[in-house]
């Protein structure tokens, strides 16, 4: 599988199918929306339908012989997705749970990935407007309207540390890692936002002891890494890679905006060290 170029175009396109699929939720947002439950109990809409629909016409037409994972489809099965070299990675709607509590804290997220690592990331936040993207071995970009913003991560980081805590997935381990970080201050953030305001330098630290899925993750660690920062898996140390095995659950990971904070400091005594 060839790689698509990394042009403005290409850029400028999937920012305009985000988009795009952003209004397709707030028509939604707007109108009133019926919960169904899937398999695993998280719940979905009629936007994260809707949003996956137009994402995934937008983006068969900007590059047809890329393969396409979205959260909202039936995933290909490994002994297919084995062999991409090249994907988008898809969230049509990340935070359905906080759409659902209309707090505005949800995104679309896309990514392109190329050999296991995301090349290109858009996370956008429907109820603002703002997107945040990046190109691997580029700047970050915040963009309010028309102006993009390059974004840095707060370096060095300092006492006390903003530390981004998921509203709807904050589990006793993950209390018990927020124990052992001393002296830090709390943020309630929900979906992929959080990696972008760590890549702001808004926020220092997103731990998260549990599972996501690898589409909730690869947009905003793109934005994240080339704003200064990084998702580190808390088992290698390493940064997340992705399609490299049949299951498309990421372990336990660590956003940092400052990459030499202590954080395996930080884990629980119980915390496994193992991949």
């Amino acid at each position: 599988m060839t790689h698509a170029r990394l042009t403005t175009d290409l850029r400028e396109t999937v920012i305009a199918i985000a988009q795009d699929a952003a209004a397709a939720i707030m028509q939604v947002y707007a109108s009133g929306f019926d919960i169904t439950m899937k398999a695993d109990d998280s719940p979905v809409t009629a936007a994260d339908l809707a949003a996956h629909q137009r994402i995934v016409r937008g983006l068969s037409r900007l590059t047809p012989d890329l393969p396409i994972l979205s959260e909202e489809a039936t995933a290909a099965p490994w002994e297919t997705r084995r062999h991409w070299g090249a994907y988008w990675l898809v969230d049509p709607l990340d935070g359905t749970r906080e759409f659902i509590k209309r707090n505005g804290e949800f995104s679309v997220n896309i990514a392109l990935v190329y050999q296991g690592a995301p090349t290109f990331g858009v996370v956008l936040a429907p109820v603002t407007g703002l997107v945040w993207h990046a190109m691997r071995g580029e700047q970050a970009y915040r963009r309010q309207g028309v102006h993009d913003t390059v974004l840095r991560t707060r370096v060095p980081a300092h006492a006390p540390l903003r530390v981004a805590a998921s509203r709807s997935h904050r589990s006793a381990r993950t209390q018990a890692l927020l124990d052992r970080m001393g002296d830090i201050e709390t943020v309630a953030q929900g979906s992929s936002l959080k990696f972008c305001r760590i890549a702001e330098g808004d926020l220092d630290v997103y731990p998260r002891l549990g599972p996501t899925s690898e589409w909730d993750t690869a947009a905003g660690q793109c934005v994240l890494h080339a704003a200064g920062g990084a998702v580190l898996s808390t088992a290698t140390g390493k940064p997340f890679r992705y399609n490299r095995r049949e299951s498309l659950l990421n372990g336990d990971f660590m956003a940092l905006g400052d990459t030499r904070l202590a954080w395996r400091d930080w884990l629980p005594p119980d915390e496994p060290e193992t991949a």
